[in-house]
């Protein structure tokens, strides 16, 4: 018979990773977006804020992405040990 089996979900540390990304990711695209031409032109006229922040939102996307078709799977049985070693301390 088939072990039961559990996906750890949003607990998975790449979702984490993904959501903090995105969000400077966010930030530096808005930030690329409303720049100031003379501040972009100090750059050698690359917009660094928003290839920057372009490349962290695909980051992110790729992340969510490895998240989702790869989910980390725990054994019930390996669960239900921990759950019952940690009430017997």
């Amino acid at each position: 018979m088939a072990e039961q089996q559990k996906k750890t979900g949003a607990f998975d540390i790449r979702v984490v990773i993904a959501a903090l990304v995105g969000i400077y990711g966010l930030v530096l695209t808005i930030l690329g977006i409303i720049a100031d031409p003379d501040e972009v032109a100090k750059a050698a006229g690359i917009n660094i804020n928003l290839w920057g922040g372009i490349a962290m939102l695909v980051f992110a996307a790729l992340f969510v992405l490895w998240a989702r078709l790869r989910p980390i799977v725990v054994p019930v049985e390996e669960q239900a040990r921990a759950e019952a070693a940690k009430t017997e301390e």
